[in-house]
């Protein structure tokens, strides 16, 4: 990315989640003008660290058809088999799993990593743990959702609650068609992102690698490769 782009990316609208934060930091910058000036400073600098964390950037899908797109921005922390979250009512075999850590300078917006149905939404409540532990796919609140492809198998992909992060935002419905790199939820002030592949698929990443939710290329179905 040059640094045009980078720019570009920075400043980008902020996702409508957003909004209540940003509006809050404001009064608080207004008030403290006619109060306090350290706490007008305060609110200047909350809201411009919303205006960078909820930033909406638009991505650039790869000219390519079959092919699996990272579903967050962030860090790979995790590849290789483990179970679909239960609630999902999947087989109870392991299948390929991409686990993506978003820290909070990353972007938070989840995206589709492949057209489908949505078959299925289920939340699941929990602790939580840090989203870089291992141990938070099982153990933190989650949002899982179930895609459905138009060649018969099933994605899914699992918000997971951080550390900070303590507000899951799921925009879609059961039924609804997603695009690839579609916007469909955020998860607020880091978090994390699982994608369990269907069977076949071997990951094309591998852990440390960054992520560009909607951009990078995680798999292929082997049928269409």
């Amino acid at each position: 990315m040059d640094i045009f782009e980078s720019v570009k990316s920075v400043l980008s609208p902020p996702h409508k989640a957003g909004y209540p934060f940003i509006l809050g930091g404001l009064a608080v910058a207004l008030v403290g003008l006619l109060v306090w000036a350290p706490l007008a400073w305060l609110g200047v600098i909350f809201t411009i660290f919303c205006l960078y964390f909820f930033r909406d950037p638009d991505r650039v899908l790869p000219p390519r058809t079959g092919v699996f797109v990272a579903p967050a921005d962030g860090l790979v922390v995790s590849v290789g088999p483990a179970v679909p979250p239960a609630e999902l009512g999947l087989p109870s075999a392991p299948r390929m799993r991409v686990a993506i850590f978003l820290s909070v300078l990353d972007v938070h917006v989840n995206r589709a990593p492949i057209a489908g149905t949505v078959q299925k939404i289920a939340y699941h409540p929990g602790l939580f743990l840090s989203a870089a532990d291992d141990k938070a796919s099982d153990e933190n609140e989650r949002n899982a959702l179930l895609l459905r492809l138009p060649t018969g198998e099933d994605v899914a992909v699992v918000q997971i609650a951080g550390l900070i992060a303590r507000r899951i935002l799921c925009e879609v419905r059961e039924g609804q068609i997603l695009t690839t790199g579609e916007r469909f939820g955020i998860i607020r002030f880091g978090s994390r992102t699982d994608l369990y592949l269907p069977e076949g698929c071997t990951p094309l990443v591998a852990v440390g690698q960054r992520m560009i939710g909607g951009e990078t290329v995680i798999a292929e179905l082997p049928h269409l490769a």
